[in-house]
């Protein structure tokens, strides 16, 4: 099936998450094509959907929509409007309608020695004193001894985080945190991930921004030009979990014409010669589709598209992508009636302000907290009790991963207690999710990944987009820029596929301006 009913030319996308339904909502919304979206799961989203607990809502992982990009923050507001109340306190007065994107105040701590430490790490008094004057004058030596003594070529993210924070401060709060997360050593991790994540921040950004804040207010706005991205005050997120922006894109596809098929995954895609002839998906319940094909737009796991791909990719090619690695990740929603008191706060139910807490105590295996009433209240059945996002960063298979739901959440109580976050008296329900690939990896053979680009741009009709279509660690906007971009060629007709991986690759796509 080349043409629709109406003959119109297929186009297959692959995944109905950020990138692929931008790509194929920006199909039916600028031209004649006809775009057919398979997903594997049930819902929109991705990593970026919500999940629906009893009434709870889950953000699984966390997603600050926000972006430097005119283009990607308009899009978003061309499906949800802003919330037309905000306060001058910063704080955003929820509306009775659902569909709207909520002005949040952004504050992500980090949580080490039992103490809060501004996020990133500040030379406030509260550093000061969490740190003590003896390890903060190490810090210092350190970092000038690095600014002295750089290392290059930088081989490894030790070697990026080295030369940019020095070896007190990389130990201190970067390591272990950093080796948690992706489960090796930071030696052997590219230092193309740093330069991904966090390529313009710096102490002296981060000095500079604290002293900044102290002296004046940037506006109630959400267009934060001149701050880096790590270091943003405020962002826009829909009022019912980020899911929600992901639900209205797919509900406006289909006003237009557009297909989309959850429970349905890609299983194998046809060569011929150099363009991709169709696919065959497969359901939750075995049944199998072919479907033919004018372009393919892929965000599937890289892995799993070249395993796909029929007849067999070259041999090199194949080895490649079969080296890929992926980090896995496991989020629990936890609803506690309070949490433990802080100096900080002292109320009924004791809640902290923050958004996200990055849990850096070596003794717990919990990376990140969040408080789901501080992204948008909505996100709770009873306001009058705490919703929390406990993130573990895993491998598929392994211990934590096998972990049966009650021996799951009795752990993760466990560790909060046993860093004096809550009391597990408090703990009224929970609720365990895991989600395979959920970080592709800057190590295994990635740093051979041109061989598989080289090859697949080399097949004409196929254009790959996305965290995991692209293998990296993307944000949300830059996977939309990714399929932008894929969609102007397609109109086009040019199978220069560069500006696509350009993306979060130029500087103009960098954290830094």
């Amino acid at each position: 099936m080349s043409r629709d009913a109406a003959g119109k030319k297929n186009v297959i996308v692959i995944g109905a998450g950020p990138a692929g339904l931008t790509a194929a909502l920006e199909l039916m919304r600028n031209s004649n094509l006809h775009a057919i979206v398979f997903e594997a799961l049930e819902g929109t989203g991705g990593i970026s959907r919500t999940v629906n607990y009893k009434g709870n809502r889950m953000d699984i992982g966390g997603h600050r929509f926000f972006s430097k990009n005119d283009w990607v923050m308009a899009w978003w507001g061309k499906l949800m409007p802003i919330a037309p109340v905000f306060l001058n306190d910063g704080t955003t007065e929820i509306p009775e309608a659902d569909r709207f994107l909520l002005v949040r105040n952004r504050l992500s701590r980090i949580y080490f020695l039992r103490k809060f430490f501004d996020y990133p790490i500040s030379l406030s008094l509260n550093t000061i004193k969490n740190l003590g004057v003896f390890r903060l004058s190490k810090i210092a030596i350190s970092y000038i001894r690095a600014s002295i003594f750089q290392r290059k070529p930088e081989r490894n993210l030790e070697d990026f985080l080295y030369n940019r924070f020095g070896s007190e401060l990389y130990r201190t709060f970067f390591k272990d945190y950093t080796e948690k997360v992706w489960g090796v050593r930071c030696k052997e991790i590219s230092p193309s991930w740093g330069a991904q994540r966090i390529k313009g921040l710096s102490i002296w950004k981060a000095i500079a921004h604290a002293i900044k804040g102290m002296v004046s207010r940037s506006g109630t706005g959400v267009k934060q030009e001149n701050i880096e991205t790590s270091l943003i005050e405020r962002f826009l997120y829909p009022k019912l979990g980020p899911g929600q922006m992901w639900d209205i894109a797919a509900e406006e596809l289909q006003s237009l014409g557009g297909e989309i098929h959850f429970q349905h995954r890609v299983i194998r895609l046809r060569l011929d010669g150099s363009r991709i002839a169709g696919v065959e998906t497969e359901t939750g319940d075995g049944r199998r589709q072919w479907w033919e094909a004018d372009q393919v737009i892929s965000s599937m796991p890289v892995r799993e598209l070249i395993d796909a791909i029929t007849p067999e990719p070259p041999t090199v090619v194949r080895e490649v992508a079969k080296g890929l690695v992926y980090r896995d990740f496991i989020t629990m929603g936890l609803l506690v009636k309070r949490l433990k008191a802080h100096a900080s706060v002292e109320s009924a139910l004791n809640l902290l302000p923050d958004t996200w807490i990055y849990v850096q105590e070596p003794d717990v295996r919990i990376g990140r907290l969040q408080i789901f009433n501080n992204w948008s209240p909505a996100l709770l059945k009873d306001p009058e009790s705490i919703w929390l996002g406990l993130e573990y960063f895993c491998q598929e298979g392994d211990d934590l991963w096998c972990l049966g739901d009650e021996d799951f959440s009795r752990m993760a109580v466990d560790e909060l207690s046993r860093i004096g976050i809550l009391d597990s008296r408090d703990v009224l329900d929970y609720h365990v999710v895991r989600v395979p690939k959920a970080y592709p990896a800057y190590f295994g053979s990635y740093d051979r990944f041109d061989e598989i680009t080289s090859w697949t741009d080399s097949i004409h009709n196929l254009f790959l987009i996305g965290r995991n279509g692209m293998h990296r660690y993307n944000n949300q906007d830059h996977s939309m820029l990714s399929a932008k971009h894929a969609v102007d060629l397609i109109l086009s007709g040019s199978v220069d596929k560069s500006q696509i991986w350009n993306v979060n690759a130029d500087e103009q796509y960098h954290e830094e301006k």
